[in-house]
């Protein structure tokens, strides 16, 4: 008895030791890695940072940089009410969405409260993939009774990459994607690749030129080693989390979770947020027809003026990161706190992403403070800086939105 109970133990305790899923990409992950610095991310084992946290940060604004889109949580949605369904769902007008097309929303429960955003490819007619943090399948599936329509999860079965960076395009064109440079932003096609085919699509993460590429899982490795021989004379090089995140707080973009609690994920009722409450308010379209989930809620709030918080960028005198730095008014009162900062190399200035109670950061923008704890030679100083809101991104680049893309 006692010679099967124990191997069983060891296997049952392995399985939390170890993470449950790899990432197609993993082979050429492992092999690149010299840190051995690893998170978790929607149960894959995902790198923080690869080789070095601030040139990975480097690559993406000087080179092409390549991080592992294949944890991201993705469904098919599919059939003749998969326009309504989603139209129904979702804050933006999905009429409005053009096959080929892709575009960042966000979806709510119905408060109004912000469960998930996320980018909406249509990719035909009656075809849609929802990219997105969190896993919402039961949700999904519950909102989609009366509709016609096919719901799959396929995480797992569709590899992603971004591609992102200056040269990105330059390592797509010599990498024989032809016709990608016609891609405008938010434009998505298919290209052939190894007897099948990669959607490319200009969307990303960074704020840069940049670009996403879907492949069924099989084709995974192929399409890595197709862009890293084609990307070697542009200096293509794989990054890890840190170095994304840095980029992205710099394009000011948010994470759910990270930013703002979603909906699903607050055990507190006073942490959850509507979308005017954390910058996502100009997705709501007022001639949008028919009832979206949380749209009287919404409309509520805006009319009686009961948005309780706000998102604002910062920007914070001297060079120490606040990261989850306390902010106050006249250096007393707290009015919010701080969910990413960075010193941006790029803009040359000390940002932040942060949440504030109304009216600080809405009508109240003057004598703000953040309250920053600095390690000074094995002992933490405490620094109260000045900081001022500021617009978002906090970085903008023309060759994002550059069409055709340039050639750098």
């Amino acid at each position: 008895m006692n010679d099967m109970i124990l191997p069983a133990r060891r296997a049952a305790q392995d399985h939390f030791r170890t993470l449950r899923l790899a990432s197609p990409f993993q082979p050429r992950l492992e092999a690149l890695n010299r840190r051995e610095d690893w998170y978790g991310w929607a149960g894959y084992k995902a790198p923080q940072s690869l080789w070095d946290e601030e040139l990975e940060f480097f690559a993406i604004r000087s080179q092409a940089a390549v991080f592992d889109l294949s944890p991201m949580v993705k469904y098919r949605i599919e059939g003749r009410d998969a326009e309504a369904y989603l139209d129904r769902l979702t804050l933006r007008d999905v009429t409005k969405l053009g096959v080929g097309r892709v575009h960042y929303t966000a979806w709510c429960d119905d408060e109004g409260h912000v469960l998930d955003d996320g980018t909406l490819f249509r990719l035909g007619p009656d075809r849609f993939r929802l990219c997105c943090q969190e896993r919402h399948l039961p949700w999904l599936l519950d909102s989609a009774i009366g509709y016609d329509v096919d719901i799959e999860e396929e995480t797992e079965a569709v590899a992603g990459l971004a591609l992102q960076g200056p040269t990105s395009w330059a390592v797509l064109r010599d990498a024989g994607f032809a016709g990608s440079e016609r891609l405008k932003p938010f434009d998505l096609a298919d290209f052939a690749h190894e007897g099948g085919s990669v959607t490319i699509s200009r969307t990303g993460f960074t704020g840069d030129l940049g670009y996403e590429l879907f492949v069924p899982a099989d084709a995974a490795l192929s399409l890595w080693d197709r862009l890293f021989a084609a990307g070697r004379v542009h200096g293509i090089r794989a990054i890890g989390y840190a170095a994304l995140n840095r980029a992205r707080t710099e394009a000011g973009l948010i994470v759910a979770n990270a930013d703002f609690v979603t909906a699903e994920h607050a055990v507190r009722a006073d942490r959850v947020r509507q979308p005017d409450e954390i910058g996502l308010g100009f997705m709501i379209d007022a001639e949008k027809k028919g009832y979206y989930n949380g749209r009287r809620a919404i409309e509520a709030a805006r009319r009686n003026g009961t948005l309780r918080h706000i998102l604002v960028g910062l920007e914070i005198e001297g060079n120490v990161p606040a990261e989850h730095a306390i902010v106050y008014h006249r250096g007393k009162k707290e009015v919010g706190l701080v969910s990413a900062a960075i010193w941006s190399p790029t803009a040359k200035r000390n940002i932040a992403i942060a949440s504030l109670e109304r009216p600080y950061g809405d009508t109240v923008v003057d004598d703000l403070w953040v309250e920053i704890y600095a390690m000074r030679e094995l002992r933490y100083q405490k620094l109260m800086k000045r900081a001022k809101v500021v617009p978002r991104p906090f970085v903008k680049l023309a060759r994002r939105t550059a069409s055709p893309p340039g050639i750098f």
